[in-house]
């Protein structure tokens, strides 16, 4: 076929290829494709959804032609699709799984075999529009008759009372103020005294959760000035880049709503980026209490029915307000004009897996292209952040001083060299107890689950490894099995040594569950709670320790990074950190802004009321200077610090970073591709005459996890388009063989 040019589209497809595909579009389809909506197209030996991007150039022979066109309206704007073509370009990742990753995942369909061919003949499969997350409910009311005419006795006398008194009601209220009312409504629709009516309904996640209104509170005279400048830039209209530094405790949230409640006035609307799912149910009750315009919420806890009526909600201008993680960094919103992203400096803002975005920095991208406000906010923030804020590339707003003039907790640390039988020195113990005798509440901080670390045979020295990862097994009292945290590999317990099959099996390391056990021996009369991925795993689980915690149910809760950051709970009077210094081994530059920052947001948490706060940190390493820096509550002191380290090791803000991994489930080849992928970019590098550092290959620090061996190449320059034309070279030439597999990581977040 040779169609004519204003019948050949551009399509995306949502596999790992870095190109685009022309299609035909057969004359009776012409005015249903427009950019933006998903078609059905043949691939291959397949059929698969594709993405219109718009009009294409005729390629050379003969093309393809669209099966069908799955949406009405689009499903992505002009402007999101720049912002999509951004992420590919500078991610280097395939357009068609950007796409794929910003949607929602209901609507990502793949279909084949005899499905698609009944497609072909027209054959309408509501799975691949989406209609399988559509939920619809049937509606019941009276009608203008039914007070006129004689009421039917019993259930159904009382069914057509209800519905005069209380209007519309679903089916499903009616189903639960009545008996089986199937056969006494169909007895009602016969006579003609109710009628119904289908319809789409939205799954509320919060439905159940109560609220209390709330009114803007009276700004000090550091978030005055801070809400003032963040006004002016939304009421200008053009990007603006903010850094809110602020002291846990200062004020950082009120600032964000009364920001975000001038921007509504504005007409605009706004997105709030959290970093932890145990963060949302706080945040997004102070805004449901501040707000009564549409709030949406995005993140991995909702089910997929849940985010697909949150995305569409979004889409249809039904939500003035988004609140949620990274992945609500492509929420639908339009006329935006003020992003938040809360605690900016926190890793988990990185997807790590598929697209490996950063929403952090993609809240700076997506402003500039919207010319929205963007506000980084933080107590700690990122060296790099607040580089950058210091060399003018952003707007620095200090709120130096808690609010209502509270103190900052004391802090002090205790040297656990010696410490040996307990999680828990004989200090902190003490300061627990003399805390519950004041009824105040205790967060007690260790950054690992589980109940032991590892465990080893002491007659020969038998590590209990996993056999898919080079980590070890980490024992879980309560399930009576050991686990790895990675792959999620288990075993039950083992009475012997696999090696000499002795019974000598020792427990080494301490986590959670451990500390929770020994802290319920202490005090056994305390009422005391765990918050670990162990314990969140089931919906709704975060909210409902939080709640607890909220109103005095917990004395004391234990846990890991869940609880160190963003609570704001005025009775916590004593925080505990039982390992401060455990990151500070991991093999990462980062490791000290990471200790720092998880120290400094855990102290953070105390003293919050009235009552004045305590911290005890116990480390192995009590002279470091982010330990120090930490309890001293001086993060320029550990900027200086920490900035010189960097300088000197040519690490951010000095360089620019890229990280490519290779694995496969035997060594040897991906150690030899490896090889060959430095050798590649040397070549590259080479030709270019860049000026660019190639480390590696080298194992990576877990050089195997789930079953596969990683083997990496990092990549360090002064220049970002030096670094990206030698990517773009070594992405263009590299053809591993398919059993290897390669990532490219620009601005790697860690390097494990």
């Amino acid at each position: 076929m040779s169609p004519g040019r204003n019948s050949i589209i551009e399509v995306a497809i949502p596999l790992p290829l870095h190109t685009t595909f022309s299609y035909g579009v057969p004359e009776h389809l012409r005015s249903a494709v427009v950019p933006g909506v998903r078609v059905f197209v043949p691939f291959g030996r397949r059929k698969v959804t594709g993405y219109v991007l718009g009009p294409a150039h005729p390629p050379p022979g003969d093309i393809k032609e669209i099966i069908e066109v799955l949406d009405e309206q689009p499903v992505f704007t002009p402007r999101e699709l720049a912002f999509y073509r951004w992420i590919a370009a500078y991610y280097l990742h395939p357009l068609g799984e950007v796409i794929k990753t910003a949607l929602p995942a209901g609507i990502n369909i793949e279909t084949r075999g005899r499905k698609a061919a009944d497609r072909e003949t027209g054959q309408e499969d509501e799975q691949l529009r989406g209609g399988r997350n559509v939920r619809r409910e049937w509606y019941f009311r009276a009608t203008g008759d039914a007070a006129e005419t004689a009421v039917p006795r019993g259930l159904a006398a009382q069914i057509l009372l209800h519905l005069m008194e209380q209007g519309e009601t679903s089916r499903s209220d009616l189903n639960g103020r009545f008996s089986n009312p199937s056969a006494q409504l169909k007895r009602l629709l016969q006579k003609g005294l109710v009628v119904m009516e289908e319809r789409e309904v939205y799954r509320d996640p919060f439905r159940d959760e109560e609220v209390s209104t709330s009114t803007p509170q009276t700004l000090n005279e550091n978030q005055a000035k801070a809400f003032d400048i963040i006004a002016e830039a939304v009421t200008a209209g053009a990007f603006a880049p903010f850094l809110l530094h602020g002291v846990t405790g200062s004020g950082k949230t009120e600032v964000y709503l009364q920001a975000i409640s001038h921007t509504l006035e504005t007409g605009k609307r706004a997105l709030v980026l959290t970093p932890e799912i145990a963060l949302t149910p706080q945040l997004i009750r102070r805004f449901r209490g501040r707000f009564s315009c549409g709030i949406a919420v995005l993140h991995s806890g909702l089910t997929p029915g849940e985010r697909y009526d949150e995305w569409r909600r979004i889409r249809r201008g039904e939500a003035d307000i988004v609140i949620g993680a990274r992945s609500a960094i492509f929420a639908p919103l339009e006329n935006l004009g003020i992003i938040v992203v809360d605690e900016e400096h926190e890793a988990s803002y990185k997807q790590s897996e598929g697209l490996p975005y950063n929403a952090r920095d993609l809240a700076l991208v997506r402003g500039k292209l919207e010319s929205a406000v963007v506000v980084l906010g933080s107590a700690t923030p990122l060296i790099t952040t607040y580089h950058a804020a210091m060399h003018g590339r952003l707007r620095y707003l200090s709120l130096p001083e808690r609010v209502r003039n509270l103190p900052l907790p004391e802090a002090r640390i205790i040297d656990t060299r010696r410490l040996r039988d307990s999680s828990c020195s004989s200090e902190l113990v003490a300061a627990l107890g003399e805390n519950l005798e004041r009824r105040g509440q205790s967060l007690l901080f260790l950054n690992r689950r589980g109940f032991a670390t590892f465990l080893t045979c002491l007659d020969c020295g038998h590590v209990f490894r996993c056999p898919n990862c080079a980590v070890t097994l980490t024992h879980h009292r309560s399930k009576q099995r050991h686990y790895c945290h990675y792959c999620d590999f288990s075993l039950p317990a083992p009475a012997a040594c696999p090696d000499c099959s002795g019974g000598n099996i020792a427990l080494f390391g301490r986590g959670t569950e451990r500390v929770e056990e020994e802290i319920k021996e202490l005090f056994p009369d305390a009422r005391i709670a765990r918050m670990d991925s162990d314990t969140t795993a089931r919906k709704g689980s975060h909210a409902g320790i939080l709640k607890r915690l909220e109103d005095g149910k917990i004395d004391i809760l234990i846990g890991t990074q869940m609880i160190a950051k963003g609570h704001d709970y005025p009775g916590i009077t004593l925080v505990g950190v039982a390992s401060a210094d455990a990151t500070l081994n991991l093999p990462d530059f980062r490791s000290a802004e990471r200790t720092f920052q998880l120290v400094s947001q855990v102290t953070g948490r105390a003293g919050r009321g009235d009552t004045p706060g305590k911290v005890l940190i116990q480390g192995a390493d009590p002279d470091h200077y982010a330990l120090a820096r930490a309890a001293s509550h001086d993060y320029e002191g550990f900027y200086r610090d920490e900035l010189e380290f960097r300088r000197e090791a040519g690490y951010p803000p000095f360089s620019n970073l890229a990280l490519i991994c290779l694995s496969g489930i035997a060594e040897k080849p991906v150690e030899q591709g490896a090889e060959a992928a430095a050798a590649l970019l040397r070549k590259s590098r080479g030709a270019m005459n860049a000026r660019l550092e190639i480390l590696g290959p080298a194992p990576a620090p877990l050089a195997k996890i789930r079953g596969r061996f990683r083997w990496q190449v990092l990549l360090k320059s002064a220049g970002r388009s030096e670094l990206r034309k030698v990517l773009l070279s070594f992405q263009a030439a590299w053809n591993p063989p398919r059993t290897i597999r390669t990532t490219i990581d620009v601005d790697p977040v860690d390097t494990l």
